[in-house]
């Protein structure tokens, strides 16, 4: 797929919108959406690399409160002929084709393959990859089962809604001191599984994001791996321009 030269790919990920609150969120909501409002006439494509919400289920006829902004925003993108793509994260692991019939954009439940103006790149969310987290890989399976979603569903949306952001804010108050440290290369589990991939096939650049923490590392003199960070401590992005990709932070 070539890209046009005059404009650029975008990767965002991470904004949990509905955590802690929802006069914080927000607020963060706006900043989201004067962020995609700036890079509106420049952006040919926008990545939206996993947990856009805290927590998200599609229920068949209601659509959960909040977020009339990003979805309007992104409704908007997609009429203006900016192509969005949305990787489901484990925030957000119960998206169905809401996104697809409202929205026009894509969806994507595992890593997948791109190619742009000859540069190779691997996208998704990042969790349950590499090696370790055994606990939490298992969970996913259940989460992911059809009878699960399907009895989840079964219950009251207001009392289904509260269990799931009691649960998520338990995650969240459980791995957030962990998120902000960089455990180094020999330990840092998505630059382990970006290493076992490129054992195999080749790739420029390996986007990911779930680790809430901005990272920008050369695994070899050709291949990169960038983590996307998150949009409630760092508010960073990375951008391709056509041959590079960089990492970058939103400081307005």
């Amino acid at each position: 797929m070539e890209s046009d030269k005059n404009k650029k790919i975008y990767f965002l990920s991470d904004f949990h919108l509905g955590a802690p609150n929802a006069v914080d969120s927000l607020i963060r909501e706006k900043k989201i959406i004067q962020f995609l409002n700036e890079i509106q006439e420049d952006a040919a494509q926008i990545f939206i690399v996993g947990d856009l919400f805290d927590f998200w289920y599609e229920y068949k006829k209601v659509v959960p409160k909040g977020y009339v902004r990003i979805l309007g925003k992104l409704a908007e993108l997609t009429d203006a002929g900016v192509a969005v793509h949305f990787f489901v994260g484990n925030h957000d692991m119960w998206m169905k084709d809401y996104f697809q019939k409202e929205l026009n954009i894509s969806i994507y439940f595992k890593p997948t393959a791109f190619q742009f103006n000859n540069k190779h790149f691997l996208v998704g969310h990042g969790d349950g990859l590499g090696p370790g987290d055994n606990g939490y890989k298992f969970i996913k399976k259940i989460f992911r089962n059809k009878t699960c979603s399907w009895l989840f569903g079964m219950l009251p949306p207001h009392i289904g809604m509260s269990i799931a952001h009691y649960f998520s804010r338990k995650s969240r108050a459980h791995t957030g001191k962990e998120n902000e440290i960089y455990l180094g290369p020999e330990k840092e589990w998505l630059i382990i599984y970006c290493k076992e991939v490129l054992q195999k096939d080749f790739y420029d650049y390996f986007i990911f994001g779930h680790r809430h923490l901005p990272i920008n590392f050369i695994i070899n003199e050709k291949s990169r791996y960038i983590n996307l960070g998150d949009w409630i401590n760092y508010f960073s992005y990375a951008v391709f321009d056509g041959e590079n990709t960089t990492l970058k932070f939103y400081t307005k």
